[in-house]
């Protein structure tokens, strides 16, 4: 056990599914895996191990930001063997291609964040996907049919809708080819990089910047459904 995650090692499959939302990994878990159990609710952030496909899986929520995310990914890369993690979330489109509904898989990830600070580099450190797991992703996805886009994602602190910065505040980081925002993908992204483990970032693009069209209140989890067969696919 740790601080923020009371399931014992054999609870933990080798592979967790990575999202925000609590409620999202409770639907992920009862919707897609076979037997899935409650394992950890250690400050609401639910976790549940279930099976796919005859392979044990899990799916635990990691809260909303990069700390959050960065504090859970961390534990169970850590203290638990856990050898990949794919964050299955949501994001914000920054391009005008990209529709709402379609999947961004996320190659590398620049940010506003310091999370990469504590490891005391003299430089801008951009981490990067596992070539293996965005390779099988990309793949998986064209075998399905699931529209996608792949590139980079910026990993903010801010809510685009609520930071002081202004409601566009994006449009740099789109000038420079991002395609989606969201919080959480540098953090993991490094830590993995850091303890030497594999992840991949997935993300569903929910709210577009760029034309302001949004998917409806009763869709905001029935359309992450390609997003998710992708995910369960690498596990």
């Amino acid at each position: 056990m740790t601080p923020h995650n009371r399931a014992s090692s054999q609870d933990i499959a080798p592979i967790v599914l990575l999202p925000g939302d609590p409620a999202r990994a409770e639907w992920v878990a009862h919707q897609f895996l076979e037997g899935a159990r409650q394992v950890t609710d250690v400050r609401g952030m639910l976790g549940f191990t279930g099976v796919w496909k005859g392979r044990p899986v899990s799916v635990m929520a990691s809260g909303m930001g990069g700390p959050s995310a960065g504090i859970y990914s961390y534990e169970l890369f850590h203290f638990y063997p856990v050898e990949r993690i794919i964050r299955i979330g949501t994001s914000g489109g920054l391009q005008s291609d990209i529709a709402v509904g379609d999947v961004v898989i996320a190659m590398t990830a620049s940010t506003d964040s310091a999370w990469a600070h504590q490891y005391q580099l003299k430089g801008t450190l951009s981490p990067a996907a596992s070539f293996d797991l965005f390779e099988k992703a990309v793949k998986t996805a064209r075998t399905l049919g699931i529209p996608f886009h792949a590139g980079m994602v910026f990993s903010s602190d801010l809510f685009s809708s609520y930071n002081a910065l202004g409601p566009d505040s994006w449009q740099p980081w789109a000038r420079l080819g991002a395609l989606a925002q969201d919080m959480e993908t540098y953090a993991l992204y490094c830590t993995a990089a850091y303890l030497h483990k594999e992840a991949l970032s997935l993300v569903t693009m929910t709210d577009s910047c760029v034309t302001g069209k949004s998917l409806a209140d009763d869709q905001r989890m029935s359309a992450l459904e390609p997003m998710i067969r992708i995910a369960l696919e690498l596990a």
